[in-house]
C-alpha cells in the first residue's frame, strides 16, 4: 500500500480540520452481523481471535473492506486486559465475560498486578503492526474504561442496574479509589502499548457510567478519567470518549483533556452543541435505525449529518456497536449514502 493511498479522513476530523466528506466508521463493525465471521468463529473462541495475530487482523480488516468505512477498529475485548492482571474471566455464550474471581475487598484490589503489556499480550502489538501494513484507512486502538471495567469486576458479569458497584463505591470509598488508580494504570498502559505498536487513535469505552448521576461522577470517577487522558495527551494521538446513556455527564465530560466525545441517540447533535461543547463529535444513530426500512433509516441519518457537519469535527458512527440481527448490505448503503450526501 502506498501512503498515498492511505485515507486519513477520520483523524481529520478527530482533529477538526477541513475533510473531503463526513468520515464514518460502526462501533462493533466486525462481529456475528458477518458470514464471514461467524464462520472464522466456528474454527476459534473470542479469545483463541485475540491471540492470532493473522486472524485477528483479518477480523479487523473485513469490515472496512466490506463496507468502505474510514476507520477501523481493533478486534479485541475490554476485559483483555484484565487476564494478565490476575482477573479470572470466562466469555459465557448469551451472558457476556463471567469473573471467577469477583472485586469484594481491599485485599483483592490489592492482589491485582500491574500490567506489563509487551510480555502478556505480544499478540496485541504484532496485530497492530500487521495492520498497519495492510490497512489504508487508521487503526483505532481501544481500553475499556476504569468504572465500566469495575461493574464487571465487582458485579461478577454483566448487570442491569449495577448495585453491587456503585454500592462498592458509595460504602467502601477507599476501597474504590484503590480501583480506580489500578485500572486507570492498567487502561493507560495498554493503551500506550497500542499506540506504540501503530494505533492512530485510540477510544475509551465507559458504556456502563451513565447508570452514574453526573454528581457521583465528578466525584468518584472524574479525577481518574482526567488522569487516563491526560496521561494520553502526550503522545499527540486523537482519543476518544464514549458512553451509553450519558448526556447527562456532557457537561463534564466537556472539561476532560479528550479530543471527541461518542455520544448516543438520547441528545441531538444540535443539544450537545447547544450546550457549549466545541470538541469533536462522534455519533449518534440508534443501531436499532438498521432495521427500519430504508427510507426512514435515509431520513433519519440526513437529520443527524445535517446537524453534524454544521461545525468541523464531526465522525458518523451509532449510539452503542453493532448487534447480530443488522444486515451487511444495509451498513454498506449507508456509508456509501454518508459519503455520497457530505462530499463537499
Amino acid at each position: 500500500m502506498g501512503q498515498n493511498a492511505f485515507n486519513d479522513t477520520f483523524l481529520k476530523a478527530c482533529r477538526k480540520e477541513a475533510v473531503p466528506y463526513t468520515p464514518v466508521w460502526y462501533m462493533r463493525q466486525a462481529g456475528r452481523y458477518q458470514p464471514e465471521y461467524r464462520e472464522i468463529r466456528k474454527k476459534y473462541s473470542f479469545f483463541e481471535i485475540n491471540e492470532n495475530p493473522e486472524v485477528c487482523a483479518e477480523v479487523t480488516r473485513l469490515p472496512v473492506e466490506q463496507l468502505g468505512v474510514d476507520a477501523a477498529i481493533l478486534f479485541a475485548d475490554i476485559m483483555t486486559p484484565l487476564q494478565p492482571i490476575g482477573v479470572e474471566v470466562d466469555m459465557v455464550s448469551g451472558k457476556g465475560p463471567m469473573i471467577r474471581n469477583p472485586i469484594r475487598s481491599l485485599a483483592d484490589v490489592e492482589r491485582l498486578h500491574s500490567i506489563h503489556p509487551e510480555q502478556s499480550l505480544p499478540f496485541i502489538g504484532e496485530t497492530i503492526q500487521l495492520l498497519r501494513e495492510q490497512l489504508s484507512v487508521p487503526l483505532i486502538g481501544f481500553a475499556g474504561a476504569p468504572f465500566t471495567l469495575s461493574s464487571y469486576l465487582i458485579e461478577g458479569g454483566p448487570s442491569k442496574d449495577y448495585h453491587k458497584t456503585k454500592g462498592f463505591m458509595y460504602a467502601r470509598p477507599k476501597e474504590w479509589q484503590a480501583l480506580m488508580d489500578k485500572l486507570a494504570d492498567v487502561t493507560v498502559e495498554y493503551l500506550l502499548y497500542q499506540i506504540r505498536s501503530g494505533a492512530q487513535a485510540v477510544q475509551v469505552f465507559d458504556s456502563w457510567v451513565g447508570s452514574v448521576g453526573a454528581e457521583d461522577y465528578e466525584q468518584y470517577i472524574a479525577p481518574t478519567m482526567t488522569k487516563i487522558f491526560t496521561a494520553l495527551k502526550q503522545t499527540g494521538i486523537p482519543t476518544i470518549y464514549f458512553g451509553s446513556g450519558t448526556a447527562h455527564l456532557l457537561n463534564i465530560w466537556n472539561g476532560l483533556p479528550v479530543d471527541v466525545l461518542s455520544i448516543d441517540w438520547r441528545i441531538s447533535i444540535d443539544e450537545v452543541r447547544a450546550l457549549g461543547i466545541e470538541k469533536s463529535v462522534q455519533g449518534n444513530l440508534d443501531p436499532s435505525m438498521l432495521l427500519a426500512p430504508w427510507e426512514l433509516l435515509k431520513n433519519k441519518v440526513t437529520a443527524i449529518l445535517d446537524q453534524g457537519c454544521k461545525q468541523p469535527g464531526y465522525i458518523f458512527n451509532l449510539g452503542h456497536g453493532v448487534f447480530p440481527e443488522a444486515s451487511v448490505e444495509t451498513l454498506q448503503r449507508l456509508t456509501q449514502f454518508i459519503h455520497d450526501y457530505t462530499k463537499k
